[in-house]
């Protein structure tokens, strides 16, 4: 089903996107997009381009932020629409996880080593510095090592080459391989309690909604049915990571809740180059998203 709604983009102020604000803009107004949202990892910097951008290009456009957070010591991420994203805190939290993950990045350098590969600070800057930053996330570490000739047959890497079974998405696939949660080179990274970072979005304006949770709550789906008491307005039923198993779940548990549900792709550009704008999957007409948005909670 052809959608006009997209409510989950990554731009260059998350620590893995692309493109600039005014360049998804332009990107969505390509796609036929009439409603969109950028909501970056722990940043609010994209939505005053954005803005300006989306009401030159006639779409309605929704403040957005992704907040990594955790609960029962599960990491997860919170979409916060509607913020007001000139509050300090919402730059408080972006400068706190950049500094987190510059010392997290030196931990993941050994720990790539352990696994069998010569890999230098240098190439890794390389990849960082077009970019313009300082961070070597997952998908850093696979871009480099995915493009050194001495490891074109490296039975690890094998699974991320264009034949292989993670190549759709091969680095943000050899990221949740190697580098997420509870993965052989995880490093430590403090994020705010589920319930506080609810409680900062609501402070500031904005609705709490769980970002795909058939992808962090994998196995423990019971979970989001405790976590509706803490304050969550919303769910991502549909994205790109769910099945149309998991999209009809999640849709059916908002809807049993009388909470409302979202549809976001969570397009970041060449990190994961199988997601397109649009590309959620979402199984219900885009008037009828809409409706129930701003019935409940009026985006």
């Amino acid at each position: 089903m052809k959608s006009y709604i997209d409510l989950h983009m990554h731009s260059i102020y998350s620590d893995d996107g692309e493109f600039t604000p005014a360049e998804l803009v332009e990107k969505c107004k390509e796609a036929g997009i009439k409603v969109m949202s950028i909501a970056d990892h722990n940043s609010a910097k994209a939505n005053v381009e954005a803005k300006i951008e989306a009401q030159r290009a006639g779409i309605q456009y929704i403040t957005g932020i992704e907040i990594d957070c955790s609960y029962k010591g599960i990491n997860l991420h919170l979409l916060g629409y509607g913020i007001d994203e000139t509050a300090p805190i919402f730059a408080d939290i972006e400068e706190n996880v950049r500094a987190q993950e510059v010392k997290a990045s030196l931990e993941r350098l050994p720990l790539t080593r352990k696994l069998g590969f010569e890999i230098e600070e240098s190439e890794l800057n390389a990849i960082a510095d077009i970019n313009k930053r300082e961070i070597w996330t997952g998908e850093v570490f696979a871009e480099v090592l995915l493009a050194k000739e001495e490891y074109s047959n490296h039975e690890i890497l094998q699974p991320y080459r264009p034949e292989g079974n993670r190549g759709d998405n091969p680095y943000v696939n050899f990221y949740w391989d190697y580098y997420a949660q509870g993965k052989p080179c995880y490093a430590t990274l403090v994020f705010p309690e589920l319930k506080e970072a609810i409680a900062i979005i609501h402070a500031h304006g904005g609705k709490a909604v769980l970002a795909h949770p058939g992808k962090n709550l994998e196995g423990q789906f019971q979970l989001f049915d405790e976590m509706i008491h803490l304050g969550l307005d919303g769910v991502e039923a549909f994205c790109s990571y769910h099945s149309e198993e998991t999209a009809k779940h999640f849709h059916e548990r908002a809807m049993y809740h009388k909470i409302f549900y979202t549809c976001g792709s969570d397009y970041h550009g060449k990190i994961k180059p199988s997601i397109t704008l649009t590309g959620h999957g979402c199984s219900i007409d885009s008037d009828e998203v809409m409706k129930q948005l701003n019935i409940r909670q009026e985006l």
